[in-house]
């Protein structure tokens, strides 16, 4: 069974049941004028919501009402300061990145866990945010140490499962049977062992 067009798809459920990629899923959104904030399954939920109650969707305004990215000046035109407290509007870039890696070192990058704590602490400060990144890089001289994988980001925990299973093959087989398992519809496209059998269609 071929995955449809998303355009094409009838109801909620068999929407849920493909796998799509959150920009797939947001042009979506732009396209119909729904709500694309938020995570990769809240979108998903929201637009099956939508196509199993169009009537509903549409008498609501709010939800409905397309989303303007609002830029704050407090983070790409200011001087930060160890003081500068972290607020809802905080973005990544140029100016924020010059700031840790004058307070982190030259190593410094935006990893998954520290930007997932820089959305999630609204109201601490930057002091805060570079002791949270020198207690990350202590985890990660951790061997035991596994850092949690944010629920939208299907790829690297199918990755991660299925190295854990199958230790002696290669980072390339690995994206070929998720490949193939992501072309399948699933309610959670996640690694099982019998993957392993499953073979391209010509």
């Amino acid at each position: 069974m071929k995955r449809p067009q998303i355009t094409n798809v009838k109801t909620g459920s068999e929407l849920k049941r493909w796998y799509w990629l959150k920009k797939e899923l947001v042009d979506f959104c732009k396209k119909t004028k729904i709500n694309y904030s938020g995570s990769k399954f809240t979108i998903l939920s929201r637009l099956a919501n939508a196509i199993d109650h169009p009537t509903r969707i549409a008498a609501n305004s709010t939800a409905i009402k397309k989303i303007k990215k609002r830029k704050s000046n407090v983070w790409s035109g200011t001087i930060l300061t160890l003081d500068t407290v972290i607020t809802d509007r905080y973005t990544n870039g140029a100016n924020t990145r010059k700031f840790f890696m004058e307070k982190c070192g030259n190593k410094f990058h935006f990893s998954i866990p520290f930007m997932a704590y820089m959305k999630n602490n609204v109201g601490k400060t930057l002091r805060d945010a570079v002791g949270e990144w020198e207690r990350i890089q202590i985890q990660l001289k951790d061997k035991n140490f596994e850092s949690k994988i944010p629920e939208g980001n299907q790829y690297n925990q199918y990755i991660r499962d299925f190295f854990k299973d199958n230790p002696g093959l290669t980072l390339k087989d690995a994206r070929h049977f998720w490949s193939l398992k992501r072309s399948l519809p699933s309610e959670r496209h996640k690694y099982e062992q019998k993957d392993l059998a499953l073979k391209s269609k010509k």
